[in-house]
């Protein structure tokens, strides 16, 4: 049993990223595999939920690959194998982290035609992933044209917002979705700095027609964050003209600022008339809906079990920028792989507290971040904590993934909402309450023998603010 395991960590080793394969395979183990079926242990409950999202499939094809006829995928919560060196492996000794060369810093290019070099483009901005709302739906609608009609539609096409929504993202979105339509166009992204860098070495080296040759012969140029050209006459001066050359040949330009054209300071006049001539968008800061759409794009990318109250509560309290946003969401990341815990509204506070510690946040109790004050709530929490739904909770199977949910919400119902037995047992699908005394003295023997169910009713008491 334990070589087929370490045959199938070795292949999820290849898919599964280096933090979450230690953390979740790490007290995971084979219990059976019979009749075509796959019965895998965890230690915890939570390890359960990411398993049962991330990773069937994957042991399914796994599975396959090393030669092995499965037809199905089961998890199942077992504690005692945490710790258990018999019954699990060693990660860190079968499966050692990999060391990587590190490269040695230098610009982020590709060759291309003629001798040109591109700025490599971020592969994860794309179209397809900018969450669009009201805050920056013009922009978008204009970025849209412009790929599709390079040069003829406007022309040049300026971005202007606050730092961190979302304009870097679109630019470069811009640039993939170019090279995606036809990879035979020269797409050069850059931004002012590197831009003004070039200006310099190319003056320093007498080298000014290669630079020339560099950046008026694409096919699209992208400058992020021209404002920062303010007082350089010399990097204003090759700008204007590198401008005038593409335009006056059809080339597309694009540019973008934290402010509007005439709000740019320092720059020459003629170049602030040609960022006028064509279309001038703005970004703003998205609102509710959209930074809350925005959380649950950005969290696809970690495949972390995050709950929709602490996605709610960070979007309502974070309104400065997107990545103050992304910075949170990256907090709970952290305190979800380092710290090996689910965080709550209350743990998120904290977190946001330590960084600004000014904040005053809204719809927001410290010591009671949500009331449990009906049995009905009580049950969307356990449902949420334990990834069952609620009709199953008060249904009438009788499988272990469901009967343990049940007992703890009876528990939780009996506990602290002080509710007669009788009443209870209606709620929970007409039962009498004998089948409820039964659940509740069940779960109070399974919480002196069991820690995990222990944290499980801690963390779930946290969260009702009981």
């Amino acid at each position: 049993m334990t070589d087929i395991w370490i045959r199938l960590l070795t292949e999820m080793e290849k898919t599964v990223s280096r933090p979450y394969f230690v953390t979740y395979f790490k007290d995971a183990g084979l219990l059976s595999y019979n009749n075509g079926i796959l019965i895998i242990g965890v230690a915890r409950p939570m390890y359960l939920q990411w398993h049962e999202h991330n990773t069937k499939d994957l042991f399914l094809e796994v599975a396959q690959k090393q030669g092995l006829t499965v037809t199905d995928v089961i998890f199942q919560v077992d504690s005692t194998l945490e710790g258990d060196k018999s019954r699990t492996v060693n990660l860190a000794s079968h499966f050692p982290e990999k060391t990587k060369t590190r490269k040695l810093p230098g610009k982020q290019e590709v060759k291309t035609r003629d001798g040109l070099t591109s700025k490599i483009l971020n592969p994860k901005y794309t179209l397809d992933s900018f969450i669009v709302g009201g805050n920056n739906q013009l922009a978008f609608a204009a970025a849209t044209a412009v790929t599709k009609n390079l040069g003829t539609k406007f022309n040049p096409l300026f971005i202007y917002g606050g730092v961190g929504l979302g304009k870097t993202h679109l630019l470069q979105a811009i640039g993939n979705e170019v090279h995606a339509l036809d990879p035979g166009k020269l797409v050069i992204y850059v931004t002012s700095e590197t831009f003004t860098n070039e200006v310099v070495e190319a003056i320093s080296k007498r080298n000014m027609n290669a630079f020339r040759r560099r950046y008026r012969f694409v096919d699209l140029l992208i400058i992020d964050d021209v404002q920062f050209f303010a007082g350089k006459d010399r990097t204003q001066e090759e700008f204007f003209h590198t401008f005038n050359a593409l335009h006056e040949a059809g080339k597309q330009v694009i540019i973008s600022s934290d402010r509007s054209p005439k709000e740019l300071e320092l720059i020459e006049s003629r170049i602030v008339s040609r960022c006028e001539w064509g279309m001038t968008v703005d970004v703003k800061m998205p609102d509710y809906e959209t930074r809350l759409a925005i959380l649950y794009e950005k969290a696809k990318t970690y495949r972390s079990l995050i709950s929709p109250d602490v996605f709610e509560f960070i979007a309502f309290n974070v309104h400065n920028s997107i990545r103050e946003l992304e910075g949170v969401l990256m907090q709970v990341v952290a305190m979800i792989e380092l710290e090996n815990k689910t965080p709550t509204v209350e743990d998120v506070a904290t977190a946001m507290k330590k960084l600004n510690k000014k904040i005053e946040f809204q719809g927001f109790n410290s010591h009671t971040p949500v009331l449990a004050k009906d049995m009905q709530t009580v049950c969307e929490f356990v449902s949420n904590h334990f990834n069952v739904m609620v009709s199953e909770i008060t249904g009438a199977k009788r499988n272990r993934e469901i009967m343990v949910p049940r007992q703890v919400s009876m528990y939780l119902c009996k506990q602290y909402l002080h509710l007669s037995l009788k009443k209870i047992g209606q709620f929970f699908g007409g039962r009498d309450h004998t089948s409820v005394m039964h659940a509740v003295k069940k779960l109070e023997s399974l919480l002196k023998k069991d820690p995990l169910l222990k944290k499980d009713i801690e963390h779930l008491k946290q969260e009702m603010g009981v």
